[in-house]
């Protein structure tokens, strides 16, 4: 996505420094003088040495406009995107951050990536105790306001076979804002392909999880 965002950037910058340099670009009557885009594409008088390279019909030609207004609208849109994870992702402000439970979760046999985020999630929790809620030892802070964020790591591919309600049940208590997934863990091969495990190949699917607890 970042690249996809870069080349939208440079296809921008590149049409117009070619549209608007003042040092490639000058009129008739003045040799340092600023052509503005709406001047060279409507037809005005000027001298420009990258014509040979670009044209006038070919400015004005529908592929031209099109791969222009193309590079604009992409470099806005993954702006807005971006403005958009600074919100949603996770973690974000929504809670006050105490602390990060980090997991891995594998599934060798069966290729059943549900099962890999359940057990990366456990992971994640099963080692930690969080006594602090329960105690009321964060002052104005009670059990029922513990909240929790969660990212995971999936493989691309596998993502859309994710079952999110059997992840979210892993958890006990703490109520869930929002689960993220991204592109991450692992597919690889376990070595063996056991039919009578649920094997369709030798795959190992492998999930990382981040737990995010607060209030």
């Amino acid at each position: 996505m970042i690249g996809f965002f870069r080349r939208g950037i440079e296809a921008s910058m590149t049409a117009c420094f070619v549209l608007n340099s003042p040092f490639l670009l000058h009129s008739s009557s003045s040799s340092s003088s600023h052509i503005s885009c709406h001047t060279l594409l409507s037809g005005g008088s000027f001298s420009n040495p990258l014509l040979p390279l670009i044209s006038r019909s070919s400015l004005h030609s529908p592929s031209f406009s099109r791969a222009l207004i193309t590079a604009i609208q992409t470099t806005k849109s993954m702006a807005a995107e971006q403005n958009r994870s600074a919100v949603d992702g996770v973690p974000n402000s929504s809670i006050t951050l105490l602390f990060v439970e980090m997991g891995v979760g594998y599934d060798q046999h069966g290729q059943d990536v549900t099962a890999a985020a359940m057990r990366a999630c456990r992971d994640a929790i099963s080692s930690n105790s969080i006594p602090a809620f329960r105690r009321g030892s964060i002052p104005g802070v009670t059990f029922d306001q513990m909240k929790l964020q969660i990212k995971l790591g999936v493989p691309r591919s596998l993502q859309q076979f994710l079952d999110l309600d059997k992840v979210k049940s892993v958890f006990p208590y703490g109520k869930i804002l929002n689960l993220e997934v991204v592109d991450g863990g692992l597919i690889c091969s376990s070595g063996v392909h056991v039919e009578e495990m649920g094997d369709k190949n030798d795959d190992c699917y492998i999930v990382n999880a981040a737990v995010y607890v607060g209030y």
